[in-house]
């Protein structure tokens, strides 16, 4: 199937992650940032460790709302609404998008371990709250790390993918199951994204009481595929 997936906040370290897997596995790949420049920039480096033959470009984030069928949000919580309410009237028909936002913050000092409250139970039902209507929503990539992605090798990880909208729930499993050594398994509503983000928090515990940066979840007894 052709299309364009689009990836807002992709000059940084899980947006380009996120790129770098799919344009491996032959999607075509636009990178968003507020600077048309730095998204240019990310999507040569990108092209250059790929191939030129690699479909990637760089846009504005206006630009790229308005011609991809499929859009990540790879921002930080702190910018997610910001960002969704300037692109309120850019939006296509159709379009699906794809939450991978996780409210952390840090301690003084410390490493983003806190998960923050949100008024509407998760960062996902924020960004629902927010898209127009006609834009279709899921909930996913929140438990996969951002250097597992920048490298070659399979990840170990089950993407739980959440959402009310059985397209965008089935589109956000095709992604995931795109990256080598990831499954997608159907996490629910939407409203199950409360649990998904706040297993992030766990992961980073771990991954620094462990110092590995490659902690991830699987789920155990489940009929292979």
């Amino acid at each position: 199937m052709s299309r364009k997936i689009g990836i807002l906040g992709g000059t940084g370290p899980e947006g380009s992650g996120l790129a770098y897997r799919w344009a491996r596995a032959g999607e075509e790949i636009v990178i968003g940032s507020r600077d048309t420049e730095r998204a240019e920039k990310t999507a040569a480096e990108l092209r250059a460790r790929i191939g030129n033959a690699a479909r990637i470009s760089g846009a504005d984030n206006a630009s790229v709302v308005g011609q991809c069928d499929v859009v990540v949000l790879t921002v930080p919580f702190s910018g997610q609404a910001a960002l969704l309410k300037q692109l309120k009237n850019s939006w296509k028909a159709e379009t699906v998008v794809i939450d991978t936002t996780v409210p952390l913050a840090a301690t003084v000092g410390g490493a983003a371990t806190r998960m923050l409250g949100v008024w509407q139970g998760s960062a996902a039902e924020q960004a629902r709250e927010l898209l127009p209507p006609h834009v279709a929503l899921a909930a996913a990539f929140q438990n996969l790390g951002a250097e597992l992605l920048a490298k070659d090798t399979a990840v170990d990880c089950d993407i739980l993918v959440c959402s009310d909208d059985e397209d965008a729930k089935r589109i956000a499993c095709e992604l995931a199951e795109k990256i080598p050594g990831a499954r997608a398994l159907n996490g629910g509503k939407l409203e199950n994204a409360r649990i998904v983000e706040s297993i992030t928090a766990l992961l980073v515990g771990i991954n620094i009481r462990y110092k590995v940066h490659s902690a991830g979840i699987r789920f155990t007894g489940l009929p292979t595929r």
